[in-house]
């Protein structure tokens, strides 16, 4: 399969388009020969100076290989941006739950405030939100939200990155997955919902504990229940 599709990119080369589409071409191959092809094609792409028009359902594809990057959902455009906006600052749920890997975490909650602290209230846990990030958040105080936090921004205690905006949680350990150079672990709140943190690899949990576990508030969405339009983020 990847002998046939060299070919044919080769055969396009050659007629010097001005435009190149691309539709899912990677689909059939092996991982290992994916990523080489990958590679082949993003450095064809930056020789050739021409525009690419790449159609993938593969979020690792569209991240690593574009400039742009328009999500589609239902025939409908999304948002079409660079892919570390899309990453940073997604327009809905839909894009948010598509690009990054694993996908980001969502909470029906609602934003209360207490004591003069703005929370997000989830059921099974509750997370104060610090400043700057409450002064954003405070005109949707008392609204029910879905929140969003992406696994790569749930860090186990001690090994928490210096200078993150922090809120605590704790958290049952139900799965692990030792990646090596990192950890997935699927956890737990107290109501039942499973959600992922992806960890410094010196954590040394076990299913069942009970983790301790530090939120970067610094990268947390809210989108509107409904709508699942982005409020902030």
């Amino acid at each position: 399969g990847g002998q046939r599709q060299r070919v044919a990119v080769g055969r396009a080369i050659v007629r010097e388009p001005a435009v190149f589409l691309f539709d899912e071409p990677l689909s059939n191959l092996d991982a290992k020969l994916r990523v080489q092809t990958r590679a082949q094609l993003t450095k064809l792409h930056q020789r050739l100076a021409t525009t690419f028009i790449y159609v993938t359902h593969d979020q690792v594809e569209a991240m690593t290989m574009a400039t742009r990057i328009a999500v589609m959902k239902d025939g409908l455009l999304q948002q079409i941006d660079t892919p570390q906006v899309l990453y940073d600052h997604p327009n809905n749920v839909f894009v948010a739950g598509f690009i990054g890997s694993p996908s980001m975490n969502f909470f029906d909650a609602t934003l209360v405030e207490s004591d003069g602290k703005l929370e997000v209230n989830a059921g099974g846990f509750r997370l104060e939100v610090p400043q700057p990030k409450a002064d954003e958040w405070r005109q949707h105080k008392g609204k029910q939200v879905v929140f969003g936090i992406r696994p790569e921004d749930i860090h186990a205690k001690p090994f928490i990155p210096p200078g993150i905006l922090e809120a605590d949680m704790n958290a049952k350990v139900d799965v692990i997955e030792m990646m090596g150079n990192e950890i997935f672990l699927y956890l737990m709140t107290r109501d039942n919902k499973q959600f992922i943190g992806r960890v410094d690899p010196r954590v040394r949990s076990q299913v069942g504990d009970e983790v301790q576990l530090a939120v970067n508030m610094a990268n947390a969405h809210i989108f509107d229940p409904k709508s699942e339009v982005s409020l902030a983020g």
